[in-house]
């Protein structure tokens, strides 16, 4: 195919660095009439697209062997991260650039396919997932739409399949998440009709997908700015219904997104609590689909925790919650209760402005101190020191170390 320039560029800063030019010379033939390897996929589009460029992904007719072998000659790191897929990375002080050679589908079984190399970047780009990701680019600025749809598509924020939709979907079932995910982060305007009819005939074998994989995808959903708007329509196609959710509450989590974002404090763990309806065991349920780290498991429970204490609405539980369960979780509690009405709005400043600022005192009494006053070590040192460290925290944090072992005392806690 005769790639024809489509638009053109200035070039961006991680276009001129010379690790990327050193890549580009070891690939590309001093003679050869045409390019041999170009910028694919996310680079080129995030460029168009004005967004910060992070991976840098090119495409090359070379096979994977001779990309290995003219990487080396050139001195340059390589890492065979994916020879079965045709995929080799090279690696120039600390800058990546993963080099996939141009390939088309012999069979596809969902997330994998038997693939052949070509030289042909139409054919290539037929077997993408998107047409804003088949978009190509060379070290100076030209841009080429080997479908004739890309551009347009990027122009007008249209997350549309290349070809037949349904067809896409087969080869990876993946990219039914990424299509709600891509449409959250770039798209704008109505669906593309074909594509929801098409993610909605194949959402059932979502469920093949690894837990990991589904994570990836729907966690990047949740965190966008247009969250409960994409995650609506996922569930007016039944998209996500292998997966067992269903929409709790769905005015409740779009107001807490909002929360979120007007103060600052987006945050994924405690959208997952929300979404799931403040219930722990919904989470456990997620969790034979989806998985969820350590900290987000913690997060949630501290979040709980600051919900059970006295409404958050004034400064002395405001202290308490930051102290048993630290300012950030403590900052989405308010959060929740302003959604529900249990503080007033006008409160969440002042509230805010606590977590921020109020220094987190230390019980200024341990162990030690009640063992002194012959307290045995054991069980009822432990229940004791507790009860007078909740006493504390009910006095506001004020009390130093003399009076809270006077308050020991007198209360015949020993």
């Amino acid at each position: 195919m005769n790639l024809k320039i489509a638009r053109h560029i200035s070039l961006q800063e991680w276009m001129k660095r010379a690790e990327t030019h050193q890549v580009f010379s070891a690939l590309q033939s001093a003679n050869a009439p045409a390019p041999e390897v170009l910028f694919v996929g996310g680079c080129v589009r995030n460029a168009l697209m004005g967004r910060d460029v992070e991976d840098v992904d090119l495409a090359t007719v070379h096979d994977p062997q001779s990309v290995m072998e003219k990487l080396m000659a050139a001195k340059i790191g390589v890492v065979p991260t994916g020879l079965q897929h045709g995929t080799v990375m090279a690696v120039i002080n600390g800058h990546a650039f993963e080099i996939t050679t141009l390939r088309r589908d012999v069979e596809t079984y969902g997330r994998h396919a038997l693939v052949d190399y070509t030289n042909d970047w139409s054919e290539d780009a037929q077997r993408r997932d998107f047409t804003m990701n088949t978009l190509l680019m060379d070290l100076q600025g030209n841009i080429y739409d080997p479908t004739g749809q890309g551009l347009r598509d990027l122009d007008q924020c249209n997350i549309r399949f290349v070809g037949d939709a349904a067809k896409r979907i087969e080869e990876d079932y993946l990219r039914i998440l990424r299509f709600f995910r891509f449409h959250a982060i770039y798209g704008k305007g109505e669906f593309d009709a074909d594509a929801l009819t098409a993610c909605a005939g194949g959402a059932s074998k979502i469920k093949n997908l690894s837990r990991e994989r589904i994570s990836q995808e729907f966690f990047k959903i949740l965190s966008s700015d247009k969250a409960h708007e994409i995650l609506s329509v996922m569930f007016a196609h039944n998209v996500l219904e292998a997966l067992a959710f269903t929409p709790e509450e769905g005015e409740f989590f779009k107001h807490f997104c909002t929360f979120q974002s007007r103060y600052g404090l987006t945050a994924l763990a405690p959208r997952l609590l929300v979404f799931a309806g403040l219930d722990m065991g919904k989470i456990k349920t997620m969790e034979q689909w989806m998985v969820f780290p350590k900290v987000f498991i913690k997060d949630m429970q501290a979040i709980k925790g600051a919900l059970a204490l006295r409404d958050l609405s004034c400064d002395s539980a405001m202290r308490e919650s930051i102290y048993r369960f630290g300012r950030n979780m403590s900052a989405q509690a308010l959060m929740i209760e302003l959604v529900q009405d249990r503080v007033m709005n006008g409160y969440a400043p002042k509230a805010l402005e606590i977590v921020q600022n109020w220094d987190i005192p230390t019980f200024p009494v341990n162990g030690r101190d009640l063992m002194a006053l012959g307290i045995e070590k054991g069980p009822a040192l432990g229940e004791k020191l507790e009860a007078l460290e909740n006493w504390w925290i009910d006095q506001d944090f004020t009390p130093d170390k003399t009076a809270c072992l006077d308050h020991l005392k007198c209360a015949l806690i020993i």
